[in-house]
């Protein structure tokens, strides 16, 4: 079969290997579809501080199951199906706790471990969700979406609040989307006009332009009347979105840091204790996350599909790293489609 392999940064090939064997309690999978994220182009990049090269990408998939076992989950080959990609240890104290997305020594696909990159993979029983009627590229979709789903989830947000979310890519844009199906006010910040223009075409309530002038602060008074947002969520990564969340949440208000950095913020953290925030931390999903949010897009509030802002063949990877790498500021979820691998 074929793998698609990041040799080294800024090169990637497709490279021959022998299909997978499923060992007890697995599944033989055959991938359909699989999206391009963040960890995946900062590998390509690198710029990931875990991936060990050369590495196979790619955590978000959907797939048909070839061969499976009889298990009490009611799966069958023929199966469309995704996949929780986040591998806990079992035994650590979040584990004990059943805080299995924040493990301590978590292992995620195509970062700590293999990837889902490649015509054929196996994968733990337990860990695969069934496609509830989805078609292949929604359920594709499902793990970002589980990602700003947890996010939403932990600032609490309900209906009426204004929220603020800051960094207009795949995951800032879905967390929107799920914060307006809770039936909040919910505002995108970015610094790319492209990405902003993006975010418009998903029913939020408005956009800021992000390049921290006094223009964004008007607009911050404006969207709250200047009580500020009930809850800001971090989607980019970078020290200055952080210190936006934090300076544009109400007093009292709550702040979820979803993105992922290597930098550090020097900042008056006074602040914290002067509007007695709520500081929440986001990582990976869970269970109840991929179920309930399976459940939501099953009922049409959410349609993942206009995430998607381009689709290449599987054997055009290099390309579409290369592209993505060059336009990231144009572009939301790129897809590699493996049907006919």
């Amino acid at each position: 079969m074929k793998s698609i392999v990041i040799r080294k940064p800024g090169e990637v090939l497709l490279e021959e290997r022998d299909v997978p064997r499923p060992q007890a309690g697995e599944a033989l999978l055959k991938l359909l579809y699989g999206g391009i994220c963040g960890s995946d182009l900062n590998a390509y990049r690198g710029t990931s501080a875990y991936v060990s090269y050369p590495c196979v990408p790619g955590h978000e998939f959907s797939a048909q199951i070839i061969e499976i076992e009889e298990n009490d989950r009611g799966l069958e080959p023929g199966m469309f199906v995704t996949a929780n990609p986040y591998f806990n240890c079992g035994t650590c104290y979040s584990c004990r706790r059943g805080l299995v997305n924040c493990c301590t020594d978590n292992q995620t696909m195509g970062v700590q471990r293999e990837g889902a990159f490649s015509a054929y993979i196996t994968m733990p029983i337990e860990r695969l969700y069934t496609s509830a009627g989805l078609d292949p590229l929604t359920l594709a979709l499902l793990e970002p979406f589980c990602i700003s789903y947890h996010g939403i989830d932990r600032g609490q947000v309900k209906m009426g609040d204004k929220v603020l979310v800051v960094g207009g890519g795949t995951i800032g844009i879905l967390a929107a989307v799920a914060a307006k199906a809770r039936g909040a006010l919910v505002y995108v910040a970015d610094v790319a006009p492209g990405k902003l223009a993006l975010a418009e075409k998903f029913g939020i309530d408005g956009t800021i332009y992000a390049d921290n002038s006094e223009a964004y602060k008007r607009a911050v008074e404006q969207f709250t009347d200047g009580d500020g947002f009930d809850v800001t969520v971090e989607a980019a990564g970078l020290p200055l979105t952080f210190q936006a969340c934090i300076d544009h949440v109400a007093f009292g208000g709550n702040v979820v840091m979803i993105g992922v950095s290597q930098q550090s913020l020097d900042f008056s953290f006074t602040v914290i204790q002067k509007k007695e925030l709520h500081i929440y931390g986001s990582r990976n999903a869970q269970r109840s996350d991929f179920e309930q949010a399976i459940a939501l897009v099953k009922s049409g509030a959410v349609n993942l599909a206009d995430i998607v802002t381009d689709t290449y063949c599987w054997e055009d990877v290099a390309r579409a790293f290369s592209e993505f790498d060059r336009e990231a500021g144009n572009k939301l979820k790129v897809v590699l489609d493996f049907i006919n691998v």
